[in-house]
């Protein structure tokens, strides 16, 4: 079955809740004005600047909104031997960033944030919520940027609330809705042709609008139904609104959580290759790295140092000037394309579906996806994220894309760093503390090794080190940080800098680990998982939480219960160093200390981790969530009533086995209704849902 395009979009949608035509960019837009009518801002590593704009924001929110809620956070600092009050003209600046494949990536740091938001009353009593109202920057990348934009884009709910839903403006990500083939393997399905047109319906539409498309662009518009509103259970299938469609990145700022402040400054990267190389291989070190803010887009790689305003970053430019001033784009940056090009992995032969999971029908859904697109349009590459080179022009003796029309945007981890602390560690950006969120999937049991920390320092040294801070010392190697044990618990790294001010930032490290009690690990999940049912996201995002809670206790499996006020110390440990003369650390930090940080000279042994359990444990093997969906909508479909017996018997006795299975492990995993009243994940379900939740 071909899906007809134009009879899709033919479709006239709600107002209010957009269309899926919405993606087409707009052109000939008057063009803003200009003192030298250039519209691209270049600059040095000797005089970075931020963006007037985004120094106001993180200026405002610095002197507004985060000196309350450090005070809500640590309180008079007490009870972690300091008087607070004497930091308040030195308090540090502070940003968060969360890296890592797909689906995992999003709900592991789902449940990290959970355990650092004050709005959760377990972790503001555990003393680690609050770590994320004191932020000022929030970067993501790859399946980082999907939990980035989503927050961002729906007013910076709490995690909770984003991923489970709020009973009314919020629907809560429905990852169990397979993100390629949400209805079922058939490719003929209704329901699967339905949502695929509509996707290849908004492709089209941005293709007919003369801008070269690919299959970075249905990947985009797939993620938006996940993980952008306007999307909700009853109307997946149809296209009673634009499914994201016409959010733009650049409209962030008039959301009432920017407005106020609320939200830290929000960031998404993704890396490049050589635009026409048609290479298959990862982007090298020395390839751009590109950022997305609502304010602009960029890069402050010396090889680049320039950035064009986000509301135009679908303009070609030569020079910084436009042909003409009523010849820009604008609608080019949507939110999903965002996304979509951060988590562009498809730069191979016919979009590289290698490893996709057909028993979900991803290799047959993305097969069917791009030959359409590919028969429809015409494109100067399926493979890649194309962007408009706004930067034709500059810096041609080093900037590798200076005589390109285009530029060829890949997924923000090709180059091996996963999480994007680069952007972070910009000199202009002034940080004190980076928290890195790792949900990479490095060794064969799927967890971090540390070669993303490894290298962003390498990339540091070698290529920025004149625009952006020096890294701190870490493990020379993965074999180093497995054999530290850092890979497996939270880390500080930097604790002790040399010179004043300090010459790096201090990184307080959070790796996806497994439990500390020895329970199934449920979060290291495949990189190409696309379907997980409710049960399944809610131990996953239960484990992140519970672990980020923790921290660790050397030589036991139990959790630190000073853990939420050692965090307190590595978050204020800048604020010391910025007082002249900088009082001594604490003696309750001081041990904190001890634990928790990295000391090149004496390193901590992977054996203080005892009772580990590294493979991963399906806490849903059943599959119980697809059955249900499954008797709910073809029930009237099943032929006769024998069928129907057969099935439920043979449902029946696999819950059965499987119930008894979960009883015999009920001590080793973690409960996910251990979580107080207000940090319920499954009370918004439906009742035989909670009841079921209810169980573990």
């Amino acid at each position: 079955m071909i899906v007809s395009l134009s009879f899709l979009l033919s479709i006239s949608s709600v107002a209010a809740q957009g269309s899926i035509a919405d993606y087409a960019p707009t052109l000939n837009v008057p063009c803003p004005q200009t003192s030298n009518g250039v519209l691209v801002r270049t600059f040095t590593p000797q005089n970075q600047a931020l963006n007037p704009q985004e120094g106001s924001y993180v200026a405002a929110r610095e002197s507004k909104v985060i000196p309350n809620a450090w005070s809500d956070w640590v309180g008079n600092g007490s009870a972690v031997g300091y008087d607070f009050s004497l930091f308040n003209a030195s308090l540090p600046k502070l940003g968060i960033a969360l890296g890592g494949e797909g689906y995992r990536t999003a709900q592991f740091g789902a449940g990290v944030f959970s355990a650092l938001d004050a709005r959760n009353n377990t972790a503001k009593s555990l003393g680690t919520g609050g770590l994320l109202q004191v932020a000022s920057y929030l970067a993501g990348s790859s399946g980082g940027s999907w939990l980035t934009a989503s927050l961002s884009l729906n007013d910076w709910p709490s995690p909770s609330t984003l991923v489970y839903g709020d009973g009314a403006s919020l629907s809560g990500w429905m990852l169990d809705l397979d993100l390629v083939a949400p209805s079922s393997l058939n490719m003929g399905d209704a329901n699967n042709q339905e949502y695929w047109g509509s996707i290849l319906a908004s492709v089209e539409a941005k293709a007919n609008a003369s801008i070269d498309t690919s299959i970075t662009d249905l990947w985009g518009r797939a993620v938006s139904y996940h993980f952008l509103n306007q999307t909700t259970r009853s109307n997946f299938y149809t296209n009673n609104t634009g499914h994201g469609a016409g959010q733009l990145w650049s409209q962030i700022p008039l959301l009432p959580s920017y407005t106020n402040q609320s939200m830290p400054f929000p960031i998404i990267t993704a890396d490049s290759l050589p635009s026409g190389s048609n290479s298959t291989s990862v982007a090298s070190l020395d390839s751009i790295v590109y950022e997305f803010t609502p304010l602009e887009f960029g890069s402050w790689d010396p090889n680049l140092s320039a950035m064009v305003p986000m509301a135009y970053s679908g303009t070609h430019l030569m020079n910084g000037l436009v042909p003409s001033t009523s010849a820009c784009v604008m609608g080019f940056d949507q939110a999903a394309f965002m996304m979509g090009s951060s988590a562009s992995f498809f730069n191979g032969p016919n979009g590289n579906f290698t490893g996709f999971n057909n028993q979900n029908g991803d290799v047959t859904g993305m097969q069917f996806l791009y030959e359409q697109l590919s028969s429809k349009v015409q494109s100067r590459s399926f493979n890649v994220a194309n962007w408009p080179n706004a930067f034709q022009g500059v810096n041609p003796a080093t900037f590798q894309d200076s005589s390109s029309q285009w530029l060829s945007l890949v997924d923000g981890g090709s180059n091996s760093e996963q999480i994007p602390l680069g952007t972070l560690f910009t000199k202009a950006r002034t940080l004190d503390v980076i928290v890195a969120v790792d949900a990479s999937s490095d060794d064969p049991n799927r967890w971090p090794n540390g070669t993303t920390l490894l290298t962003t320092s390498q990339r540091i040294s070698s290529l920025l080190s004149s625009s952006h801070q020096a890294f701190p010392p870490i493990p020379l190697s993965a074999q180093g940080f497995v054999a530290a044990g850092v890979n497996q618990r939270p880390t500080f790294f930097g604790c002790n800098p040399t010179q004043t001010p300090p010459e790096y930032p201090l990184i307080i490290y959070i790796p996806n680990s497994p439990p500390l009690d020895g329970s199934p690990p449920a979060s290291n999940t495949g990189d190409l998982q696309f379907s997980y049912s409710r049960i399944q996201t809610a131990v996953l995002i239960n484990q992140a939480f519970q672990n980020t809670l923790g921290g660790f206790t050397p030589n036991t499996t139990s959790p630190d219960p000073n853990w939420g006020k050692c965090l307190q110390c590595a978050a204020l440990d800048r604020a010391r160093l910025g007082l002249t003369p900088a009082p001594t650390r604490s003696d309750f930090c001081v041990q904190c200390f001890s634990q928790y940080c990295y000391d090149p000279s004496n390193p901590p042994s992977a054996s203080e981790l005892p009772g580990r359990n590294y493979v991963y444990s399906d806490p849903d093997p059943s599959g119980l969530d697809k059955v249900e969906e499954f008797l709910s909508r073809d029930k009237g479909a099943i032929i006769g009533g024998a069928v129907a017996v057969a099935i439920l018997i043979g449902g029946g006795i696999a819950f059965i086995f499987w119930w008894r299975k979960r009883r015999e492990r009920k001590n080793r995993y973690s409960r996910v209704d251990e979580l107080r009243d207000d940090d319920e994940p499954w009370k918004y379900y439906d009742s035989f849902e909670m009841h079921r939740l209810s169980l573990f």
